[in-house]
């Protein structure tokens, strides 16, 4: 096994398509781990969805050779991370695992607010953090201001920082021997009793849980019988390695090392992110601190298409949940729908990407209903209480209502300054601050409604500003707000999976889009179909399905008016019997036609 001395554990950090999977893809070109024929550009990108969106999704680690300019053999542990806001929690453990960070920079588009936001993560954890300046290849890279950028919006060296293309390797050889330099050793003790920090896990239908983990102290080997510190679940290894693209068997972990350990593991419950493994027969005092436990901002139930699926759902859901710890969920239930699982997500990205996984990964035909985030109620007479689903909003008088405010951060290019705070104005933001980067970037820091930037807010300051915004947020408190539900009603019954909680002032204007969208949707009957939105007894909006008629007055030509009256009030009175009689099926696409509106 390497000495500690000669291992470096890191991660590859930064703010959105600024280059790190790309920046992977060379570092493992470079140590040669696979020939030219399987290399393909975001090779650690494995699921079809990341390829698609050309985002990462799950962070993904590697173990790569290096031989030093010392003369040195190294082995270097690192991890891609995700860029999106929506899966920092990925990042967070991803640093967790290391010693350092390479931040990348984009030397076009310069520090921009998740670039920030990594860096303090990074800081929290103690990390040596190397700025890299990547694209440097562009016509339009800009290095000087960059460096400055560095130096002024993060406070690390500019003129210390690293210059390489991912693209076309460039500078990637001084890159690997800063690597070496700069990044300090793992610290641990081998012959200390065994401590393993499990950083992520994945189920595989013939080895069960794959166990992911960095070793802090002692060493894992195969055979020997390992101890989930949680809750005492012991198991045998049956094998341990490293990543190597594919899995490498090694046959033992030691200190300072991140790899993986198979034990047969069946029962999904027993492995928690954040949980320390230990040896059974030499066990470790205490725990590893773990992670803290993540926060859920958007909250939505899902639903399977057929009710018989149900048990198959909640599989998938908790083979999931080992491969992506920021989910969370519950059991739930709905009059129109059935069983399901109400579940908190980190953001409408994070909700779509699980809906997709669902649906390739396992299979399963699901529903979602409106996503909402969480309130906080005191109704008359009673304590008060969070609802994040508009089943539990009280029937009766309300006090008052609270709502989650974020504290969000902007940096934008000054010609596009005027729309962006026309739109956090529109969205009730309050702006707290404003300065200027440079002469050419600006910081908006706006205090507004978490519930106004769920559904529009990140593609609407795209288009403003052309793609140069960027946007980062932190949810800071509850505040006062004025809250009503709104239900919606098909020919007078209401359909508890499309109601939502909702702004009182922007209320008419929901429940409209709402009718207005369903209309689309549902077929014509026999007899009309009126769709409302109401709050309690009093209807907002109506739309009006009308209905199927066959033309009555077909074989009356010209001759007496009464006649013709006779007719149609005769079909009248049959399309009344058999409104009384008469159901509405709501397709699948009506539930979609509602949630897309709040993404389009």
């Amino acid at each position: 096994m390497t000495d500690l001395k000669y291992k470096r554990n890191f991660c590859i950090t930064a703010h959105i398509d600024h280059g790190k999977s790309t920046l992977a893809d060379r570092l493992i070109q470079k140590a040669r781990i696979i020939d030219d024929r399987q290399m393909q550009n975001q090779i650690l990108d494995n699921m079809d969805i990341e390829r698609e969106r050309g985002i990462t999704i799950k962070s993904q680690a590697v173990t790569i050779p290096y031989h030093a300019k010392d003369g040195h053999d190294y082995e270097l542990n690192f991890v891609d991370t995700p860029g999106h806001v929506d899966f920092s929690y990925e990042v967070s453990r991803a640093i967790a695992s290391c010693e350092g960070a390479l931040l990348l920079v984009d030397a076009s588009q310069g520090v921009e607010s998740q670039t920030v936001s990594n860096m303090f993560m990074a800081l929290e954890q103690e990390l040596e953090i190397v700025p890299v300046i990547n694209k440097i290849d562009l016509p339009s890279a800009d290095i000087p201001r960059v460096k400055k950028e560095i130096d002024h919006d993060l406070g690390l060296d500019g003129e210390n920082s690293l210059l390489v293309s991912a693209k076309t390797g460039e500078g990637i050889d001084e890159l690997m021997e800063a690597i070496v330099t700069r990044f300090p050793a793992p610290k641990g003790d081998v012959n200390a009793p065994a401590k393993a920090l499990i950083f992520d896990c994945h189920y595989d239908e013939y080895r069960g849980v794959i166990v992911h983990v960095r070793i802090m102290d002692g060493r894992i080997k195969a055979g020997d019988m390992i101890r989930f510190m949680s809750n005492n679940a012991e198991y045998k290894v049956e094998q341990a390695g490293i990543f190597k693209i594919t899995y490498e068997s090694t046959g033992v972990l030691e200190a300072g090392d991140v790899g993986y350990i198979i034990a047969g593991i069946k029962s999904i419950s027993d492995v928690k992110v954040g949980d320390t493994i230990t040896v059974a027969s030499n066990p470790a005092t205490e725990a590893l601190p773990g992670f803290k436990e993540v926060k859920s901002v958007v909250f939505s139930s899902i639903y399977p298409l057929d009710s018989n699926d149900y048990e198959e759902l909640r599989d998938s859901m908790d083979k999931l949940k080992l491969n992506d710890a920021s989910l969370v969920y519950e059991k739930d239930n709905s009059i129109a729908l059935g069983n399901g699982f109400r579940c908190g997500f980190l953001g409408l990205l994070h909700l779509e990407i699980i809906e997709e996984r669902l649906e390739r990964d396992y299979n399963q035909a699901v529903i979602f209903t409106a996503p909402s985030v969480r309130y906080k109620i005191k109704a008359q007479g009673k304590e008060e209480t969070f609802i994040d689903n508009p089943t539990e909003f009280p029937d009766g008088k309300i006090e008052w209502s609270e709502e989650p405010y974020i504290k969000a951060s902007i940096i934008t290019p000054t010609d596009y300054l005027g729309n962006i705070i026309e739109l956090c104005t529109m969205k009730r933001g309050v702006q707290t601050n404003m300065s200027y980067l440079d002469e050419k970037r600006v910081e908006l820091i706006y205090e507004m409604p978490l519930a106004e930037v769920l559904f529009d807010f990140y593609d609407k300051l795209k288009s403003y500003s052309r793609g140069y915004a960027s946007f980062d947020y932190d949810v800071i408190d509850y505040r006062r707000t004025d809250l009503i539900k709104i239900d919606i009603l098909i020919n007078g019954k209401s359909v508890d999976a499309l109601s939502q909680l909702c702004y009182r002032p922007s209320a008419v204007e929901r429940a409209r889009v709402v009718c207005e969208r369903l209309k689309g949707e549902i077929a014509r009957q026999q007899f009309k179909v009126a769709i409302q939105g109401a709050i309690g007894s009093q209807i907002i909006a109506r739309e009006t399905v009308n209905a199927v008629r066959k033309d009555v007055l077909a074989k009356c030509y010209g001759g007496d008016v009464t006649r013709k009256r006779k007719l149609l009030e005769k079909q009248k009175e049959g399309k009344k019997r058999m409104k009384m009689v008469g159901n509405v099926e709501l397709p699948q696409s009506a539930f979609l036609a509602v949630l897309k509106e709040k993404q389009d």
